[in-house]
């Protein structure tokens, strides 16, 4: 592994981080020579801190009868509990040269303190040099990484951290800097590589230690408005391992354990920011990229918002609604759970990773809420309102009251944004009724296309009453104009419901003045019967804007349909039954012939007409279809069937019958039965149905 090279002088003092490194390794006794020998005693170390024993035993001394001393194999676990007897002593000696009458006393002795480091701490740091050189092999591929051998992982990490004890022992210590300035420079050189061998692999555990499993995220299929449970996400995935079970971000708790003691390691010997910048630079790019795998998603600025087509941002919305709910019931979660295991004393990373995608999230959805409002946005509009309303407050716990502050305005900005939005966007539905002006009627007095768009746009929104209500009680400021004789009435309905009242009295002022383009008044009628007809069936059909118009709006508007039917029957049928009346038929008590002929051919002439007429008219709802025929049979078959038998006795048999009774009563009836089903190809090929 290529070795980083860290400029020490970030951590260390400038007078001894660059020295040559050439010199030899292992500081010996001969290497220190204390100002005056007179001081003490003949091997040159101070016996008020280091005992004899502290010689190496693996260094070659001259033997009482001049004969070679065998070797002793050493290992770094050997030479380990030494150093730590020596570390104990350093201490103690650094904590003597802070007691200021001890040094003030010494000094008018003419006595320096001096403190001699033995051979086998360069030997120590040869052996530690060795292990890391093994482990650190330059990027070539190796079968086992040092961390799966718990006993490697704690050999080194302690051995590291003697290291990092030693520097900071020697460079506290005046003696140490003065006459060990080899041994402090080879010991920095090799705490620098440890370092960056332990940055190194920090970042290697970051990386490519998640257990590769799917976390619990929300799907598509979980983003309805009105799915409120998704805060109850398990935030946990299961591995291959057994009943162990990993939370997210998918680290073993042998992985968090030694990516802990490594950054305790690295703060030991100065390098936390280092460990920190690592860990931050990580953990950022996982993050991003497990939601880019898990939700697809991908950051966008404002600008690039702004610039958006609608129907680019219809696809964007769900996009990164599914990723704010995944990133306050889990990603968010989970990164400050592993923040406090490795970093328990750093609370800021966890923001810093955190916080920017935070406030992104919400620059997005306030950018949308800026675009140019139209009808077919405020459903992805109320989806955001939701998400933040629903979501926010679980993420808001994560972060530190200085940060949540922050995050609670923007926050309500966006909000009250969307929220504004939204009103303003039902005002300009209610503006777009108002202004509607087309003069051309619909043929056959079907539905109008305003009055299908109209109830189906309320339809869908009234599936987000509950926050309709809301959005409408916090955000609306905008003072409607009403009738003081309603004010009462209107205090008693939300400010949603005043609203959708608005609009559909909007609309049915738009459908009258639609149905005087009408010449023929019974054609009148039927349309504003189809369109008042379709309008109450859509409220009762939905039981959310129902529960808003309530039943005695209903009730009214149904007594509405009530009349214009009578309207239509009195002007269409009441027509045609004046000619089944007695009056003018008789004379003296006798049947006038004349008269009689010119009824049936008046009669059958005018139901001629109504049936070509009305076969081209449309009644859509079969239930109003279905009633229309029934009424009008209920009037005119028992008239005429009454009228046949009273007179039709009075015309001769033969021709004479056949020209003037055109219809038997069951013909009348199949013919209204034709009625009102949109047949613009009909004739008056009634008389082909006559019954003979």
């Amino acid at each position: 592994m290529e070795k980083n090279d860290k400029d020490p002088d970030d951590h260390h003092d400038d007078d001894h981080n660059d020295k040559s490194s050439g010199e030899e390794k292992g500081d010996v006794v001969s290497d220190a020579h204390p100002p005056d020998d007179t001081h003490h005693d003949q091997d040159g170390i101070s016996k008020d801190n280091v005992d004899e024993t502290d010689q190496d035993p693996g260094d070659k001394v001259d033997s009482p009868k001049g004969q070679e001393a065998p070797e002793i194999h050493q290992t770094l676990e050997s030479l380990s509990e030494e150093l730590d007897q020596l570390l104990s002593s350093l201490s103690l000696h650094q904590e003597e040269q802070h007691k200021g009458d001890s040094t003030k006393e010494k000094q008018q002795e003419g006595e320096e303190d001096y403190f001699q480091i033995p051979q086998f701490v360069g030997k120590f740091l040869d052996l530690f040099e060795d292990k890391l050189t093994k482990h650190d092999s330059g990027g070539e591929p190796k079968t086992t990484t040092w961390h799966q051998d718990p006993e490697e992982v704690s050999s080194l990490l302690d051995a590291v951290d003697r290291v990092s004890k030693l520097m900071k022992l020697l460079l506290n210590t005046k003696s140490c800097l003065d006459h060990h300035e080899p041994l402090i420079n080879h010991a920095g050189s090799i705490q620098q590589r440890a370092m960056a061998f332990l940055e190194e692999q920090f970042r290697i555990l970051l990386e490519e230690s998640v257990i590769k499993e799917p976390a619990h995220v929300i799907t598509d299929d979980q983003q309805d408005h009105n799915n409120d449970d998704t805060q109850d996400q398990d935030q946990t995935m299961a591995t291959e391992s057994g009943d162990q079970e990993i939370e997210y971000p998918g680290y073993s708790e042998e992985t968090v354990t030694l990516l802990k003691n490594i950054a305790e390691m690295m703060k030991g010997g100065g390098y936390l920011w280092e460990c920190r910048e690592v860990y931050l630079v990580a953990r950022r790019n996982i993050l991003m990229l497990t939601l880019k795998q898990d939700c697809e998603f991908e950051k966008v600025s404002i600008e690039e918002v702004l610039k958006m087509s609608w129907g680019e941002l219809e696809r964007e919305i769900p996009i990164w609604n599914k990723t704010f709910k995944n990133c306050s019931s889990l990603y968010f979660p989970g990164e400050l759970k592993l923040a406090e295991k490795i970093f328990p004393q750093e609370g800021s990373l966890f923001c810093i990773v955190t916080h920017g995608l935070a406030i992104q999230f919400l620059g997005f959805y306030e950018a949308v809420a800026m675009t140019k409002r139209s009808t077919e946005k405020l459903f992805k509009i109320l989806d955001i309102y939701e998400t933040l309303r629903d979501s926010f407050p679980a993420m808001e716990k994560l972060f530190p009251e200085e940060l949540r502050s922050e995050l609670r305005n923007e926050v309500a900005s966006a909000r009250s944004r969307l929220g504004e939005t939204a009103i303003n966007i039902f005002l300009d539905l209610e503006n777009s009724i108002k202004s509607d002006s087309s003069k051309t009627p619909v043929p056959g007095g079907a539905v109008h296309p305003l009055t299908r768009y109209t109830m189906n746009y309320l339809k869908y929104a009234c599936e987000y009453k509950d926050t309709l209500e809301q959005v409408f009680k916090s955000h609306s400021t905008t003072e409607q104009e009403g009738e003081d004789v309603e004010e009462k009435k209107k205090e008693e309905n939300s400010p949603f419901a005043n609203q959708l009242m608005r609009i559909m009295d909007f609309l049915d002022g738009n459908m009258e003045g639609k149905s005087k383009l009408y010449k023929d008044i019974p054609l009148s009628s039927i349309f504003m019967m189809n369109n008042g007809r379709y309008i109450v069936q859509k409220i009762k059909g939905s039981a959310e804007i129902h529960e808003v118009m309530g039943d005695t709006w209903c009730r009214k508007r149904s007594s509405e349909l009530r009349n214009y039917h009578k309207n239509y029957q009195r002007e269409t049928w009441g027509k045609l039954l004046g000619f089944l009346g007695h009056e003018g038929l008789m004379h003296n008590g006798k049947i006038v012939k004349p008269n009689l002929k010119e009824r049936f051919k008046s009669f059958n002439a005018t139901f001629d007409e109504i049936h070509k007429t009305q076969t081209t008219w449309v009644v859509n709802d079969e239930q109003l279809q279905s009633e229309l025929r029934v009424s009008i049979t209920a009037v005119m078959i028992p008239a005429y069937r009454a009228f046949m038998a009273r007179f039709g006795q009075y015309l001769d048999p033969g021709r004479q019958t056949e020209k003037y009774v055109k219809y038997q009563p069951e013909d009348i009836e199949d013919l209204i039965d034709e009625l009102f089903e949109g047949n613009t190809s009909s004739s008056s090929a009634a008389t082909a149905k006559r019954r003979t």
